[in-house]
């Protein structure tokens, strides 16, 4: 799971590596994994540290389901790196991921702003 540096970062729920990671690659094309991680953790506001273990263990998921593929390239540093792109399914599963996670955020704010008396 994520790395958490003090209190106020967040640990991350089942899954929602994966959908970070599937955002990413959809929206910047092919990275490598120390690239997705920190790119993670640069929109989150540094709230999410990733360790090398959890995106590579994310990675490893992903391209098992089919929803990533992987090639050997070169890195900005000129060194050998694997870079990973979003397949078809992975399009297919990010979508129908972030319509879930959508709703669920909802569900969780309606929860989270019941009153007492069970009203909103």
């Amino acid at each position: 799971m994520g790395e958490l540096k003090s209190d106020p970062k967040l640990d991350l729920l089942q899954g929602t590596l994966d959908l970070m990671v599937l955002q990413t690659l959809s929206v910047l094309g092919a990275l490598h994994g120390y690239g997705i991680a920190r790119r993670i953790e640069q929109v989150s506001g540094d709230e999410i540290l990733l360790n090398q273990a959890t995106i590579y263990a994310s990675l490893v998921r992903l391209q098992q389901q089919g929803l990533i593929d992987a090639e050997w390239g070169t890195s900005d540093n000129n060194r050998k790196a694997k870079f990973y792109s979003i397949t078809k399914s992975g399009r297919k599963q990010l979508a129908k991921d972030a319509v879930y996670w959508q709703r669920l955020s909802m569900v969780m704010g309606r929860v989270l702003a019941m009153d007492a008396e069970g009203g909103m």
